[in-house]
């Protein structure tokens, strides 16, 4: 099954290459041309990730991608695409998982997106065997009965 990825940039030219650049590497990719549209796209559909420009609509629309992103009820790995690299960790405060500055040569976006959908699926991974072993650890301890107080 094809990965599915969310690429979200104002400059036309930037969202063709990369979309074509995904598409060649076996990727599944729809585009939004702004933030506004970004965030529909995620309330209607599931992505394994979102690629966002940052300063789009506004200086900081990534943002509000990236925060829609991880409201989604199957929250995808996020990395903020921007040619103005931030300094600090609002980025990460927001709940980006990466940032990938702009221009990038194939190889290295590539590589680090697929060093970052690996992480997130692992993380993911964990999370729901977690949960999973939770849910059934209480019926495997009292051989599945309930008590009814």
């Amino acid at each position: 099954m094809k990965r599915r990825i969310l690429l979200v940039d104002d400059e036309l030219a930037i969202l063709l290459t990369l979309k074509a650049i995904l598409e060649m590497n076996g990727f599944e990719v729809e585009t939004a041309a702004s933030a506004k549209e970004a965030i529909g796209k995620l309330k209607a559909n599931t992505y394994n990730m979102v690629i966002t420009d940052m300063r789009m609509e506004t200086d900081t629309a990534g943002y509000d991608v990236v925060r829609a992103a991880k409201k989604a009820d199957t929250p995808p790995a996020v990395a903020l695409l921007t040619a103005y690299p931030l300094l600090g960790s609002d980025w990460k405060d927001e709940g980006a998982n990466s940032m990938l500055v702009k221009p990038m040569n194939t190889s290295d976006l590539l590589r680090q997106i697929e060093a970052l959908l690996v992480s997130h699926e692992d993380k993911n991974g964990r999370q729901k065997n977690v949960a999973s072993a939770a849910a059934s650890a209480p019926k495997a301890r009292n051989g599945g009965a309930r008590k009814h107080a």
